[in-house]
């Protein structure tokens, strides 16, 4: 399980911290090894720097070529003795750092960390899910299972780390999402969507109006516990906003009423074999569909998508469209359909006219 924490940058800081004890300990072996030579010229002044270092080196690494400088004063023996003790003691010093750094795993979190950093800047046009509660993690869930390139931010390690344990392959990144750091790290100038979802209305606030200044163009959807703030949250930028208790009172009207239709569309979201989901798909101006009627634009080349409705720019609808309706730049056809028909119909789409 892989969590990525830009707020303490924590894999730099293990690297730095790894850095500066090596560097410590090879500091200590240069040092040691100057006072080598330094004790052997005293010990044979006429020795020479080049046969001191020499004496140093296989006194150090006890490799015993040999006695270049004469050891015959208990001066001498006890010089030799204690730089032999020093060189060990820096030598297990500098080989414990290492050790420690593989065996506790550090060196894997950096590449770990290192390797969500890559994977986190190569995205684009994904969608950001700030909130660590039950509501967070189904939003999550729902956009992984469509195939949507989903990043969940959570403040805390706990709940990321059960998030983690939950939603498999999708990317978490720990820290407080009202953060603007924390954002940029989760993409959110690439981002084309973003859910603020946390337990606290203000927070939620807060999250809308970050995301809306980082990224103007960005899609924002808001959870509101108290229906009555929509208009604060709308004025500080979001897109569109959702009570939980008011969808949970259309739901258990809806149960109550129209238990089959409520079944079908359970039976449609929990279906992993076929994943069927209602969808959309815009028509932008270059795509060879403007202008052209619905029967010309060969959607059964997409068997398994099944269109339902279109939303004209203008705001109009039109359920069950007939296959005279003609299709304009800005329209947004509503199917039926897999994620891979989704593609596939996104893929005709964005073919252009020229």
């Amino acid at each position: 399980m892989d969590l990525y924490e830009p707020s303490a940058q924590q894999w730099g800081r293990d690297l730095r911290d790894f850095e500066r004890r090596m560097l410590g300990a090879l500091g200590l072996i240069v040092v040691v090894t100057v006072v080598g030579i330094l004790g052997f010229l005293t010990i044979d002044p006429d020795a020479g720097v080049i046969r001191a270092f020499f004496m140093t080196a296989i006194t150090l690494t006890t490799v015993g070529y040999g006695e270049e400088i004469a050891i015959d004063t208990d001066g001498a023996r006890i010089f030799t003795a204690v730089l032999i003790l020093l060189g060990m003691g820096a030598t297990l010093y500098f080989v414990s750092v290492g050790t420690a750094f593989l065996l506790e795993g550090q060196l894997g979190h950096v590449f770990r960390r290192r390797r969500m950093q890559r994977e986190l800047s190569k995205l684009s046009d994904h969608l950001i899910v700030c909130g660590s509660g039950r509501t967070a993690l189904y939003a999550a869930a729902e956009l992984s299972a469509v195939e949507r390139p989903v990043v969940l931010v959570v403040r805390d390690r706990e709940q990321a780390e059960a998030a983690a344990a939950s939603l498999g392959d999708v990317l978490i990144v720990l820290g407080d999402p009202t953060d603007d750091s924390i954002l940029e790290a989760a993409g959110i100038d690439r981002a084309s969507g973003l859910i603020a979802c946390s337990e606290s209305d203000n927070e939620n606030v807060v999250i809308t109006l970050t995301a809306r200044q980082l990224n103007p163009g960005i899609r924002v959807v808001s959870k509101l516990q108290e229906i009555e703030q929509e208009r604060k949250v709308r004025k500080v930028g979001a897109d569109s906003v959702v009570s939980p208790q008011h969808i949970g009172g259309l739901r258990m009207a809806s149960e109550l009423i129209r238990p089959a239709v409520v079944s079908f569309l359970d039976i449609m979201l929990r279906d992993r074999d076929r994943n069927l989901r209602i969808d959309e798909v815009g028509v932008p101006p270059s795509s060879s569909f403007v202008g052209k009627k619905l029967r010309d634009l060969e959607l059964d080349r997409v068997p398994g998508a099944l269109l339902v409705a279109v939303r004209y720019q203008s705001g109009q609808w039109a359920y069950n469209p007939s296959r005279d309706e003609r299709i304009n730049a800005g329209d947004t056809l509503i199917f039926m359909g897999s994620p891979a028909d989704g593609r596939t119909l996104r893929s005709l789409v964005a073919e252009s006219s020229g």
